[in-house]
């Protein structure tokens, strides 16, 4: 039985503050940090892109890419994980070769097969190079989803990595790493893993389903999603797999920075908070409204932060919004991502000047504004794996409005006028008109500035930080290491 921390890898294709498209960034920078804290030697791997500082050289080694040598090239930083026990370092290393890495985009490329079996070939020798020897692990997404196989093939002829665990997180589903059957050389395995059983996948060679084959133990970000992802309409054609190993499948709800996410001492905001002075975030939505070029107004302010894709209901947000607009209230919106999209919001925002603002891109700063001005914050997703957006907008005293699926149904739940408890208010059904109905609930109590207030108060002092998810994290290793005969379990 294992009496001491674990020796821990967590392995992700982008990880904040270094490379970041999406939430997969904010966990992989988190999470490493609060499982570091509870006393775990956690070390964390990505690739290292050109937009990635040139961080000293620890090593180098070579790794066969098919019929070729590539150098992989390890380089050192770290990041911080502080607690009121003091600050702990969490070595982090970058796995730099610029023929695969030195690019302007971390993704979307012809090549990303040859790029992320690079990437998966370089792990273990980096670890034998450093002279770690993890007990467990940690994958993130397709872009390491080999990784499980590498290690039980090495593991046959080694001791060491045949005691290892592996644990495979599923952030987002329907983004599976399909390529040509050829990828199977560019990682050394024969033609016998070719099968439907396997990780073939309609024709293709799948990352994702060597993931979810060949971890000891999958996890996703959240209860919810967890059960939908087994079921034809959410599961991806990856459902049967998912069922089958249904008995291995966990889901745990991701966390917030707390220390990041902080109302009371956030930088960027106009002025600082908390949830005894809600004053002060009013001040935030006035200075919003002026940044903005919105009407300096006590109407109720409605955000949104958010990549601009179909999983998000953007479809339904635009069929809405007609009878939304007609409410008196304002919208803002900070995103980016498919062009009809982007279009069809900029050109909302032209016809209703003074209610509607709209920017499209990335900005930090804009969206930390975002959360703490607006009074409700929008989310119709179509499904939504864990989604933070809802767990910072709460952190912020910005409530809810959402649709009930995957990660906001584990972690929002709707206002009850009987009871007065309840941090959102929610809808079910994929249909314009229900929003619209949820957002109506929300409008009908922003009126009684008392209940609202109250609302408030319940939503921000909810806690998500990874305290728990990261305790959640150490069983679901624990569990890993039992397949690997490192620990015993009960029954």
């Amino acid at each position: 039985m294992l009496d001491t921390g674990l020796k821990i890898l967590v392995v992700a294709s982008e990880v904040a503050p270094f490379a970041k498209t999406g939430g997969l960034a904010d966990v992989a920078g988190s999470l490493p940090k609060a499982l570091a804290v509870q006393g775990n030697d956690v070390r964390v791997v990505l690739p290292r892109y050109r937009r990635i500082g040139d961080y000293a050289t620890v090593t180098d080694f070579p790794v066969e890419v098919g019929q070729r040598k590539e150098t992989c090239i390890v380089r050192r930083s770290r990041i911080e994980a502080k607690s009121s026990r003091g600050t702990k370092e969490v070595p982090v290393y970058f796995v730099d070769n610029y023929h695969y890495f030195d690019r302007d985009r971390l993704y979307g490329y012809e090549d990303d097969a040859e790029r992320f079996a690079f990437f998966n070939l370089s792990i273990l020798p980096l670890c034998e190079e450093l002279g770690f020897r993890p007990d467990v692990v940690h994958l993130n997404d397709w872009q390491s989803g080999f990784i499980p196989l590498l290690i039980r093939i090495r593991g046959r002829h080694s001791a060491l990595w045949n005691e290892t665990a592996s644990v495979f997180t599923i952030h987002n589903l329907r983004y599976q790493g399909r390529f040509p059957k050829v990828t199977l050389g560019l990682l050394g395995l024969g033609e016998e893993y070719f099968t439907p059983g396997g990780v073939e996948f309609y024709g293709d060679v799948s990352f994702m389903k060597a993931g979810l084959l060949f971890a000891d133990v999958i996890n996703t970000v959240s209860e919810t999603y967890a059960r939908e992802i087994q079921t034809p309409e959410f599961g991806e054609g990856l459902d049967g797999v998912l069922r089958k190993r249904g008995s291995d499948l966990y889901g745990i709800v991701n966390g917030i920075n707390y220390h990041e996410y902080d109302p009371s001492s956030d930088p960027r905001l106009f002025k600082t908070y908390d949830s005894r002075n809600l004053g002060a975030k009013v001040d935030n939505k006035l200075a919003l409204q002026r940044e903005l070029g919105l009407s300096l107004s006590h109407e109720p302010l409605v955000g949104m932060v958010s990549r601009l894709v179909d999983q998000k209901g953007l479809d339904v947000l635009l069929e809405a919004m007609p009878e939304i607009l007609s409410r008196p209230l304002q919208f803002v919106l900070l995103g980016s991502g498919d062009e009809r999209y982007e279009e069809a919001f900029r050109s909302l925002a032209r016809s209703h000047p003074g209610k509607v603002s709209v920017t499209t891109g990335f900005n930090g700063i804009l969206a930390q504004r975002i959360y703490a001005g607006s009074d409700m914050f929008l989310m119709p997703s179509r499904f939504e794996p864990c989604g933070l957006g809802q767990l910072i907008a709460m952190r912020y005293g910005s409530i809810p409005v959402a649709r009930r699926t995957g990660g906001i149904a584990d972690t929002v739940s709707e206002y009850d006028v009987s009871t007065g408890t309840g941090t959102g208010f929610l809808f079910d059904r994929y249909e314009a008109e229900d929003l619209v109905a949820a957002l109506d609930r929300a409008l009908d109590k922003y009126r009684d500035r008392s209940t609202w207030n109250h609302i408030v108060k319940q939503a921000m002092e909810t806690d998500f930080s990874w305290n728990k998810s990261a305790a959640m994290y150490t069983e679901v290793y624990m569990e890993a290491l039992s397949r690997r005969g490192r620990v015993e379990r009960p029954a």
